[in-house]
């Protein structure tokens, strides 16, 4: 199998990262590619790609840092610049090709994120997910607290949140 490097997006992987988001999400829950441009171009900080030894993109993980300790649905539609340092950490997309799914790509991005959080002293990361994902992130040491208020793609989502130890050294 194909060795996966991990590296910040760069702005020409907008086309791999639209096929993985089409691929990937339904309908109402893939982004648009404007609103991924200005992900690429906003937070390429936490926008993590996972290449092959083509160096094409097989998957990522993209999202904002704010005040919140919540994902809402607002940070779906739109982007600002990650401050230097503090807030929460949010997810948008965690997602890997289906042709390289099952091969710790997804973990190893979320680690990679959760690495970057910490060195940037972020409080925590936070991210919504369908039921059926929670015991996913619960292994990986999200909390599951409760159903989100967000609406997004109509669908109904839970809040998941590793928040980070407040005395703890980076």
């Amino acid at each position: 199998m194909n060795e996966i490097t991990y590296t910040q997006i760069m702005p020409n992987d907008i086309d791999d990262v639209i096929r993985i988001e089409r691929a990937t999400f339904s309908e109402n829950e893939a982004l648009s590619v404007e609103s991924m441009i200005e992900r690429i171009n906003l937070i390429p900080d936490s926008f993590i790609a996972a290449r092959n030894s083509e160096g094409t993109v097989v998957g990522y993980v993209s999202g904002p840092v704010t005040e919140g300790r919540y994902l809402d649905d607002e940070s779906f539609e739109r982007t600002e610049a990650n401050p230097k340092t503090g807030g929460f950490q949010k997810i948008i997309s965690l997602t890997v090709d289906p042709d390289y799914q099952g091969l710790g790509i997804a973990t190893n991005l979320l680690l990679l994120l959760e690495k970057e959080a910490k060195s940037k002293k972020r409080l925590g990361i936070s991210l919504t997910c369908h039921d059926y994902l929670v015991p996913y992130y619960e292994k990986h040491g999200f909390t599951n607290e409760g159903l989100s208020e967000s609406k997004f793609g109509g669908e109904t989502w839970y809040n998941m949140v590793m928040e980070f130890l407040k005395n703890k050294s980076y």
